[in-house]
């Protein structure tokens, strides 16, 4: 992935996706103690960022692939996003989710039109979609596809334009994926910026593959952010992340559903817990960055219920 390759993506998606807007939140502002702006990710197609790659991903396809229709894992937004793009563009989708996976996702991929097939875990749904890749289906991976990355990395892009002064930019982490494509934008057009990486406990494979200097495999995803719930990075998104990124915090799952209160009351916006993480982190980093730094929060999804909320505030205690 480069810059080149992120622009021609923007091109390529811009019918299809909205420009979110990154804008000032000046609450915010007054409890970091600096400037703040939030990137409003979650108002995009299908309730999070996961759009932008499945579209260029899918328009990249030649006419024979598109025919084959396309096949995802997924236990959450990916799915969304590829069911989203894919009724848009005509294909035949099929999502393999993890029988865990949330109803609301399983509801709104089935409602897109995708045909959901659910199994036992996501081992298991990686499985299935590469035995339907090797029948001819093309696999829209999460986030291990430079074309994918490409399109997530869009976001970078407008960030900048809207914000041009950010110093400091806090993105979650699940696959690694959109951070990679921040990353790759953001760095080749001012490589000054500090980027901060963001993950919950039960959902860090990216701070245990740094840990070990490769992939590691989580036996189990135990966060409530499901949407930050891949089992592991990639080869790929590491490297990206290794040489790039300043730090990667993690934070208990308690500290991400604060952020996603405070994001609701100082925000006045709906977040998931692995949006909420961003405020946790940058709550975490308030006496290490510099009193000038202006940071800006990739809010990446909102794919959350009220129920949801209160379950998780009366969970972990939260007023």
């Amino acid at each position: 992935m480069t810059l080149e390759t992120i622009r021609a993506a923007r091109a390529r998606i811009a019918p299809y996706v909205l420009r979110t807007p990154t804008l000032p939140r000046e609450l915010l502002g007054s409890l970091l103690g600096r400037p703040v702006a939030a990137k409003l990710e979650l108002l995009q197609h299908g309730g999070s960022f996961k759009a932008r790659g499945a579209f260029n991903a899918m328009l990249s396809l030649g006419e024979a692939e598109r025919a084959a229709g396309v096949v995802a894992v997924s236990g959450g937004n990916h799915a969304l996003g590829v069911a989203y793009a894919a009724r848009v563009l005509g294909l035949d989708a099929t999502l393999i989710m993890p029988n865990v996976t949330p109803e609301n996702y399983v509801a709104g991929t089935r409602a897109e039109g995708a045909e959901v097939v659910l199994v036992a875990d996501i081992a298991a749904a990686f499985a299935e979609a590469e035995r339907q890749a090797a029948a001819g289906r093309t696999l829209i991976h999460p986030f291990d596809d430079p074309r994918v990355i490409s399109g997530q990395g869009t976001m970078g892009l407008e960030l900048l334009e809207d914000v041009p002064d950010t110093t400091d930019i806090i993105a979650s982490i699940g696959g690694g994926g959109m951070i990679s494509g921040v990353i790759t934008a953001v760095k080749a057009l001012r490589p000054d910026i500090r980027i901060w990486g963001v993950e919950t406990e039960g959902a860090d494979a990216m701070s245990q593959a740094l840990a070990a200097g490769q992939p590691v495999r989580l036996p189990a995803v135990t966060s409530i952010s499901t949407t930050l719930g891949a089992p592991s990075v990639s080869e790929r998104t590491l490297a990206i992340v290794r040489d790039a990124v300043e730090e990667v915090l993690v934070v208990p799952d308690a500290e991400a559903v604060r952020g996603v209160q405070v994001l609701a009351e100082q925000a006045k916006v709906v977040t998931e817990p692995a949006a909420g993480c961003t405020w946790a982190a940058a709550l975490r980093l308030k006496d290490r960055l510099p009193a000038d730094a202006r940071v800006a929060l990739i809010l990446c999804g909102g794919n959350v219920s009220l129920a949801d909320i209160e379950r998780w505030r009366a969970r972990f205690g939260i007023s």
